[in-house]
């Protein structure tokens, strides 16, 4: 079932992100106060909702109680973000992801609730929107238009077979590079007929075309 994300503030990261979940396949709501920019970002999401983020009443209204992940975007108004992720939790949200532009503002965020801070100067939003679609995701990297750099935990049905049983070239068009164990030693040299341990970290290479399927 594809997640269902809210992205509360429309700035540069929030489009970005809003934008990279939707055509990832997510189910996005998109919230901002200004109605001519959501109109204007019309194909980029789900649907979305003209309101007052500084509101606790216009906050309620959206529904957050539904939502799988709940982006706090507007770090531009502390008292706002604070009191979006209390509410998101509140309602029970799973996750809660704030934007944060200083360590002092994502330690206020984190003692509040936020399950993961966002620094927009280190993360893009399209980078976030891959990792947050995935549990299996660690790290994201584009390497240029059509590849790019995951470093992922394996996928549970991968745990106990080896890379020559799994075939991850033919089904995603993935290469395998490299493969942390448990002992957080990187392996450059990967043996195909070693079978996965559910506690490595995998460092692979695909095109960008083969994301959603993985």
């Amino acid at each position: 079932m594809n997640k269902s994300v809210a992205v509360l503030g429309l700035g540069r990261f929030g489009k970005s992100l809003a934008r990279t979940l939707y055509a990832s396949g997510a189910n996005v709501m998109v919230a901002d106060r200004d109605p001519e920019l959501i109109e204007s970002l019309a194909g980029t999401y789900s649907y979305g909702i003209s309101a007052d983020l500084s509101s606790e009443e216009a906050v309620r209204g959206l529904g957050l109680e539904e939502m799988d992940i709940v982006v706090v975007a507007m770090a531009s108004d502390l008292a706002a973000s604070v009191m979006t992720v209390m509410l998101a939790k509140e309602l029970g949200v799973k996750t809660v992801v704030a934007k944060a532009y200083d360590e002092r503002m994502g330690k206020i965020l984190t003692r509040v609730g936020a399950d993961r801070l966002i620094f927009p100067e280190d993360e893009t939003g399209a980078r976030v929107a891959r990792k947050l679609l995935s549990d299996n995701f660690l790290e994201f990297f584009e390497i240029d238009k059509n590849l790019c750099l995951l470093e992922m935990k394996p996928k549970p049905e991968w745990v106990g077979k080896t890379l020559i049983e799994l075939n991850l070239r033919g089904k995603y068009q993935m290469n395998v590079v490299a493969i942390r164990d448990a002992s957080n030693k990187m392996h450059t040299l990967v043996d195909p007929s070693r079978p996965i341990d559910e506690d490595c970290e995998m460092l692979v290479i695909l095109e960008k075309k083969g994301l959603s399927k993985l």
